[in-house]
C-alpha cells in the first residue's frame, strides 16, 4: 500500500515566513509559524495523514498523525 503524502510545516526557503507542503508541493504560505502550524494541522486532518512541524534549522520538532497511522499504539491496559 502506498503511503499518503505528509504535510510539512517548514520555514520558507525562498523568503520569509513559513509554508506548508503536501507531498513536497507548497499548499499555503504564512507570516508566522503559529498560523502555519494551525493551517498545516487542518490540511493533515482533511487528508487523514501525518503532520511534521519543522524547526528553523530544518529538523523535525514534532510529528502528529491524523489517520492512516501504519503503527497505531497498542493498548496494554487489559
Amino acid at each position: 500500500m502506498a503511503r499518503k503524502p505528509e504535510v510539512h510545516t517548514v520555514h520558507n526557503p525562498n523568503g520569509s515566513g513559513w509554508i506548508n507542503r503536501l507531498g513536497g508541493k507548497p499548499v499555503s504560505q504564512h507570516r508566522t509559524k503559529e498560523v502555519a502550524v494551525e493551517r498545516g494541522r487542518t490540511i493533515a486532518i482533511q487528508h487523514h495523514t501525518e503532520h511534521a512541524i519543522h524547526n528553523l534549522d530544518g529538523t523535525i520538532g514534532r510529528k502528529n498523525s491524523y489517520g492512516g497511522d501504519p503503527n497505531p499504539p497498542k493498548d496494554n491496559n487489559r
